[in-house]
C-alpha cells in the first residue's frame, strides 16, 4: 500500500495478487480500490493494481483545476510500464476506455463493467429520461441540497440497499464525494474525452469483455450495445438479478467473465 503522486495527485494504490498477469483495476465513483479484492482473490493468474479516485478513499481531494477524467485517466496512465489487463467498473470503467482508445497498444485486454459513458445513449429513446434525472441531479447539487442528491443518485445507481438503513459513516462520505459525480457528468454526457470519435473504438484490437446487470437502468443496455458494435473483438455478457453495483453484488460472477476475457489474449 503506497500513497505518492500521481500526475500531481496525493495518490492511494496497492497491489492484490501474484500471479504473472499484470492488471490495472479502475473502481466506480463513491468507492475505493479495495472493492477490487474479493475479485482479485478469483483471478490468480494477475498481479493487480488498485488506486483511489482522486476525492476517495485514502487519495488527496479533488482540486478542480483539471478536468476530472482527464485527470483519472492520466493518474491510470501512470501505472502502466507495459501491455496491462485493464478492468473499470461504472465511472471507472469510462477511464479505462478513454485510456484504452488514447493507448491501444497498452491494453492486453479490456474489461467493462456497466461504463457509464451516456453520451453513447444520445439520440436513443432512453436518452431523454436519463436527461431529466441528470438535470435535477445538477438543480440540487447546485442548489446545496447534497443529501438529497446523494439519496437519489444511490436509489438509481447504488446496491439497493435502502438509504436509511446505510451505515451514518457511509451516508457521510458519500455526501462529502456527491460533487464528484457532477465533476465527471460533462465527460461522460457530452464526451469530452472523445471517446466516441469516429474510428477511436475500432482501434481497441484487444479482447473486450462488456459485462452489464440484468436489472440495471435501460440506459446501461443502450450504452453497452452501442459501444460493443463498434469494438472489433469484443463479447458482452448481462448477469441475471445484478444491478450496477455487480463487482459488489456478484463478484464471483464478474471474476469467470473477467477470466473468460483474460483467456483470449
Amino acid at each position: 500500500m503506497t500513497l505518492d503522486i500521481r500526475a500531481g495527485q496525493p495518490t492511494f494504490w496497492q497491489r492484490f495478487g501474484d500471479g504473472p498477469r499484470p492488471a490495472l483495476a479502475i473502481h466506480c465513483s463513491l468507492a475505493h480500490s479495495g472493492v477490487w479484492a474479493p475479485i482479485s482473490a478469483a483471478l490468480p493468474a494477475l498481479t493487480l493494481t488498485a488506486f483511489d479516485l482522486p476525492g476517495h478513499g485514502q487519495s488527496g481531494p479533488y482540486d478542480g483545476v483539471l478536468d476530472y477524467q482527464k485527470l483519472s485517466t492520466q493518474i491510470a496512465a501512470s501505472f502502466i510500464d507495459r501491455p496491462v489487463d485493464l478492468i473499470g467498473h461504472s465511472y471507472g470503467a469510462t477511464v479505462a476506455l478513454r485510456l484504452a482508445v488514447a493507448a491501444p497498444e497498452a491494453i492486453r485486454t479490456l474489461t467493462l463493467i456497466e461504463p457509464v459513458l451516456f453520451a453513447a445513449a444520445h439520440g436513443h429513446p432512453e436518452w431523454a429520461p436519463y436527461e431529466a434525472d441528470a438535470a435535477r441531479f445538477q438543480a440540487l447539487i447546485d442548489a446545496g441540497d447534497l443529501e438529497q442528491a446523494t439519496r437519489e443518485f444511490v436509489a438509481r445507481w447504488g446496491g439497493g440497499q435502502p438509504w436509511d438503513t446505510l451505515p451514518a459513516a457511509a451516508r457521510t462520505a458519500m455526501i462529502r464525494q456527491i460533487p464528484l459525480i457532477a465533476a465527471a457528468g460533462k465527460a461522460n454526457n457530452t464526451d469530452t474525452g472523445q471517446i466516441l470519435r469516429a474510428g477511436g473504438l475500432e482501434t481497441i484490437d484487444a479482447p473486450v469483455m462488456l459485462i452489464e446487470g440484468g436489472e440495471s437502468p435501460a440506459i446501461m443496455h443502450r450504452i453497452c450495445e452501442t459501444i460493443a458494435a463498434r469494438l472489433p473483438d469484443v463479447g458482452v455478457a448481462r448477469v441475471p438479478g445484478a444491478g450496477h453495483m455487480l463487482p459488489i453484488s456478484h463478484p464471483r460472477q464478474v471474476a469467470e467473465l473477467i477470466a473468460m476475457n483474460l483467456d483470449q489474449a
